[in-house]
């Protein structure tokens, strides 16, 4: 708004009450200083110099907003486009000449349309370069992995990709409005054929509201509008180019209020080294790099150095400090890092000129129905252009063919309009046959047929051009009553077209939550001063409690009873009589209390266990009845339910003077309750002394493992495959598709690759069955039944050759195979072999028995013909009992005749019957 445009609005009028200074809207009123004086300051309040804001606000400030909202900062539905990046496509249209063009260049011409300056569009236009779909660049263009900026204008190029020129423009369907200035035209939106809002994705913060819709996968989409167009469900989901993986499960469709998970993709090169390879969406490695230094410096990751090898493609290195588990510091990374990062969806558009929240479904059936649209207006004014072909043709050919320009009157016509009306005259006989009314233009046209083009005319070709004509008019008309037909056809075009150069880059896949106090290193020694009552990390001079984290929870025992939990600190006053003291799990139902507490203090003695899985921080509890005077004799913490059996020595009793009075109590005869619960009398009696008679086991049995291949963990929380029930002693073992296998531990904080065959309890009696090629021996087929040896570490059954290859893996008890021979010895039969009778167990990493030198097509598992005994004995076939062959020594040769031994020795598989004597 002009200064002049304000001095002619009527001015606001002047406050005389001096009891308020606030207009009748609310709207707090400014004092007006003189301008000669800006630094003075009236002595008292002065009425006469307040204005009111209220015009301010309801006009200036509404059409700003509205001027951000609308033509600034939120994409608009009809293309997807901001103002300045629908002008910088406008301006490179015009421009458009196949050859790439100074990108100040481009700016420049711009400049007729947008009117905000060259930063803001030089900037725009290096975003949608760097998107790699509208434009087709030359230079250095910045990078979206590293932040690196883009070169000044003068030294990169650009021009419209193919992509742009076949979905965005189409002048003769484009709504036109006049520049801010008036001197040229610009589109009101571009006729774009394609859901471009959410390929590209969008950005911005206007006056209350802002906008942030995330790009998705070409193709995807592509599949979606076909799946809306037949009716049926489709499912959007957003694809990075950074890469990384996203957990959608709280996506909302893109809906204002959905949240996105999206996690770094982290490899460990080795234990002592994790390789960050692709980076979360709206980070660069710098922001990744800084925010990992951070957490480091806090101590919440132990490493020694992070190194950045980022080229093409990204490369962050995290060198691990000695004894750190990298497993663990990997869930760090994502729990204290930028590694995973949550973005908030905000699908917000302009529709009809006002600003509307939608969901990305939303989006793209509009942007779908959209495109029908566009495409049936192409068709009816395709149709329309070959109307008037058609008609002009037909007029032509009458004009021509009847030698009406030989007529002596129109040879003798005073003036254009007597030619004319006897043209109009002559042609009247054949309206019937015209595709419309005959104007006055059309016969102006037809007299500006050149002599020339008369004297060639010929009728056959004539007739030709109308008959094709016509016959693109009704493939149009089959198009216009087909046209959800026409509009998928054009989308699988899109597809096929283009659709392989934008894979997919992000993973989708679920999470897991990772708490932060199970992965946070104990960077901080937790003391205790018991006789000033004080805790905390900073009493180095004092007793050691245990290791513990900056952001943990410790929860505090007294001798009374009374028990809470509260947030570790440097120093802090929690009071004296502390009975036990150590960092708190929340929801940890194996951590047991085993306790004998005496109710007041005449009362009787009570022995109960307990868990505490979840209390309020700072809030004081009581593992007692509450009576006053109640007190804690005995109190032990266990972290895996043990239960220990105690002796309690009474006091003596009143008629048999010094003679004591013993009695042992076990803890697993109790049952777990809740922290509140009352527990079992334990004596009414006094007690003298409690001790520990010894040491118990866990009352809680085995801990049941589950295995989720979503995410490639294990968890307690019945997600996945049960792996079993697992003891103290027990591992699980990895199979790998590689051939390679190895056994860990049962933590939850173990990370497993993607490429395992198969993870399961490990059983050291289990005899397994491998099939492969051993490249050591020609890569002829080889059979091996061995027994997994205990390994932490990776070890390989099938050779440390890699070109060696596993055709399969069973642990079947009586495995067969099927031998498929091809080439030259195609014409023999499958060869069907009864493994366990073929070659005995040995260790994993022999050779195995060869099975043929012939040429092999495929060998396959083929279903057991018999199974082993629940009772551990089978029968034989001629009625004797022999032992299980896995649990005793066999003789391998026993049974089988002198041809087979030899041919076992020579590494041959008869193929033949040993009864045949050609053999």
């Amino acid at each position: 708004m002009s200064d002049e445009t304000r001095d002619n609005e009527p001015k606001d009028e002047i406050i005389r009450d001096n009891e308020t200074n606030d207009n009748e809207d609310g709207i707090v009123s400014e004092i007006d200083i003189p301008e000669t004086h800006s630094d003075y300051v009236p002595d008292r309040f002065d009425a006469s110099a307040v204005h009111h804001l209220s015009g301010m606000y309801q006009n200036w400030f509404l059409d700003y907003a509205s001027y951000v909202i609308l033509e600034r900062a939120v994409p608009n539905i009809e293309d997807g486009l901001k103002p300045v990046q629908r002008r910088i496509l406008h301006s490179m249209k015009r421009m458009d000449d196949g050859r790439y063009n100074k990108v100040a260049n481009i700016v420049g011409h711009t400049m007729q349309f947008h009117p905000h300056g060259d930063a803001s569009i030089g900037d725009a236009l290096v975003q949608l370069g760097q998107k790699d779909l509208l434009v087709d660049t030359q230079g250095n263009w910045g990078n979206i992995l590293t932040g690196d900026r883009a070169a000044a204008p003068r030294y990169i190029e650009a021009r419209l990709s193919k992509f742009a020129l076949d979905t965005v423009f189409n002048p003769k369907t484009t709504e036109w409005q006049l520049s801010y200035d008036g001197r040229n035209k610009e589109p009101v939106s571009l006729p774009v054929k394609f859901p471009l809002l959410l390929a590209q994705g969008a950005e911005g913060i206007a006056v209350g509201l802002s906008s942030k819709i995330l790009p998705h996968n070409f193709t995807e989409l592509c599949d979606a509008a076909v799946s809306y167009l037949h009716g049926q469900e489709f499912h959007l989901y957003p694809d990075f180019p950074t890469g990384g993986s996203i957990d959608v499960s709280k996506y909302n469709d893109g809906q204002r209020g959905g949240t996105l998970k999206v996690r770094a993709k982290i490899e460990k090169q080795d234990n002592k080294t994790l390789v960050i390879r692709e980076i979360p969406y709206g980070k660069t490695t710098s922001t990744l790099i800084e925010s990992i230094l951070k957490a480091i410096e806090k101590g919440k990751i132990k490493a020694r150095k992070v190194d950045d090898n980022t080229a093409a493609n990204v490369e962050i290195q995290v060198h691990l400090a000695p004894g750190i588990s990298s497993d663990k510091t990997l869930d760090a990374l994502y729990a204290f890092s930028d590694c995973e990062v949550n973005i908030s969806a905000n699908c917000c558009v302009i529709e009809n000129n006002k600003p509307k929240f939608l969901t990305v479904s939303e989006v793209l059936k509009h942007s779908v129905e959209n495109t029908k649209e566009l495409i049936r207006k192409e068709l009816e004014i395709r149709k329309g252009e070959l109307m008037e072909q058609l008609h002009f043709c037909s007029l032509e050919k009458i004009f021509i063919e009847e030698r009406i320009y030989k007529d002596k009157k129109f040879e003798q016509a005073p003036d254009t309009d007597t030619v004319c009306a006897h043209i109009d005259d002559r042609l009247t006989p054949y309206y019937p046959q015209m595709v419309r009314e005959v104007t006055k233009e059309d016969i102006l046209k037809l007299l500006e047929i050149k002599m020339q083009r008369i004297l060639k005319f010929n009728k056959d070709k004539a007739d030709e051009l109308m008959a094709r004509i016509k016959e693109e008019i009704e493939r149009i008309d089959r198009d216009l009553s087909n046209l959800v037909e026409v509009t998928a056809n054009w989308f699988t075009f899109l597809k096929d077209k283009y659709g392989k150069d934008h894979p997919r880059l992000t993973e989708i896949r679920n999470f897991d939550t990772i708490e932060s106090t199970t992965v946070v290193e104990a960077n901080e020694k937790l003391y205790i001063n018991r006789h000033e009552g004080f805790i905390g990390t900073s009493l180095k001079k004092d007793e050691y409690v245990c290791n513990c984290s900056d952001i943990d929870d410790i929860i505090i025992f007294y001798k009374d009873g009374k028990f809470k939990v509260i947030r570790v600190a440097d120093k802090i006053f929690v009071g004296k009589n502390i009975l036990h003291i150590n960092v708190f799990k929340k929801n940890d139902r194996r951590t047991t209390y085993n306790a004998v507490y005496r109710d007041g203090k005449q009362g009787a003695y009570y022995i109960k266990r307990f868990n505490v899985t979840a209390i309020t921080r700072n809030r004081e509890y009581d593992l007692t009845m509450g009576t006053p005077g109640s007190k804690v004799v005995y109190f032990t913490a266990n972290p895996n339910g043990e239960a220990e059996i105690i002796k309690i020595t009474l006091d003596p009793v009143d008629k048999i003077k010094r003679m004591n009075i013993f009695m042992e109590k076990d803890f697993s005869k109790i049952l777990i309750k809740g922290r509140a619960s009352k527990g079992n009398l334990l004596s009414k009696k006094t007690i003298n002394r409690i001790g520990l008679k010894s040491h118990g086991h866990s009352t809680l049995g085995g801990r049941k493992v589950w295995f989720d291949p979503d995410v490639n963990r294990l968890n307690y929380d019945d997600h996945g495959t049960l792996l079993g029930e697992f003891y103290d002693e027990d591992t699980i073992l990895v199979i790998l598709k590689n051939g390679e296998y190895y056994q860990t531990d049962f933590n939850v904080n173990n990370h497993y690759e993607d490429n395992i065959s198969r993870i399961e309890k490990f059983d050291a009696g289990k005899v397994w069955t491998a099939v492969l090629f051993d490249a050591d021996n020609d890569g002829y087929p080889y059979i091996k039944r061995f027994l997994m040896e205990p390994s932490k570490r990776h070890q390989s059954f099938i050779g440390e050759n890699p070109a060696s290859r596993l055709i399969f893996l069973t642990d079947q008890f009586y495995p067969r195979a099927k031998v498929t021979f091809g080439g030259a010895d195609a014409t023999r039969p499958p060869l069907e072999i009864d493994i366990e009778q073929f070659i005995a167990v040995k260790g994993f990493k022999a050779k195995g028995k060869r099975i043929t030198t012939w040429n092999v097509e495929s060998i396959e598992e083929l279903e057991p013909v018999r199974w082993p005994e629940t009772s551990g004995e089978e029968e034989t076939e001629d009625g004797n009992d022999e032992k299980n062959p896995q649990t005793q020594d066999l003789d391998p040769d026993a049974g089988k005749s002198e041809r087979q031994i030899i041919d076992e020795i020579t590494g041959q598989l008869s193929l033949f019957d040993d009864n045949d004597t050609n053999t």
